[in-house]
């Protein structure tokens, strides 16, 4: 069954956590220095916070699959849907490994979707091609390429976010500080 996720930027983590404990009325089930995550059985939610982001707020929407049949649904039905599809493949972001792809609406709404394969220790290895600081920069990418978006793309300086990391939105919405 998949899961709705939302990942959003705040300010301070340690007041996020608190609401959004007493919120949920569930305690996240991972904690990190810069990142938080409640997994939610009713709605089944997939609610992600880090403090990554240059702006408080929602940083993308995304479904998570439990099994590969649900995924290649998830990436044929976004397919279908006239939007570009930039397929990750296999990647590590936001302590994790995964197998994703991003599509984004009309509005310029980042969506991801994903199977989580496993945790990692960090928020994503270096040896996925990103620079320090960087996060979700699919690999093999440039710090100031393209970022979640196809190989050909490449981000104008204002959308490398203050770390000199890349965002990880599509380009087509690529903004400062977009992290998954």
């Amino acid at each position: 069954m998949k899961r709705f996720h939302v990942h959003a930027h705040v300010d301070d983590l340690a007041a996020s956590i608190a609401f959004y404990t007493r919120l949920f009325g569930a305690e996240p089930t991972r904690v990190e220095a810069d990142y938080a995550k409640w997994m939610i059985e009713d709605p089944r939610l997939n609610f992600a916070i880090s403090t990554r982001g240059t702006s408080a707020g929602i940083d993308h929407l995304g479904i998570q699959a439990d099994t590969e049949q649900e995924l290649a649904e998830l990436k044929q039905r976004a397919g279908a849907a006239d939007a570009a599809l930039l397929d990750e493949g296999a990647t590590t972001c936001c302590y994790a490994r995964s197998d994703k792809h991003w599509v984004t609406d009309p509005q310029g709404i980042a969506w991801e979707h994903y199977r989580t394969l496993g945790d990692i220790p960090v928020f994503r290895e270096a040896d996925q091609g990103a620079s320090a600081g960087a996060c979700c920069t699919p690999a093999g990418a440039a710090a100031t390429a393209a970022c979640c978006a196809p190989a050909e793309a490449s981000l104008a300086a204002a959308d490398v976010d203050a770390r000199g990391g890349a965002c990880c939105a599509p380009a087509a919405q690529a903004r400062p500080g977009r992290c998954c």
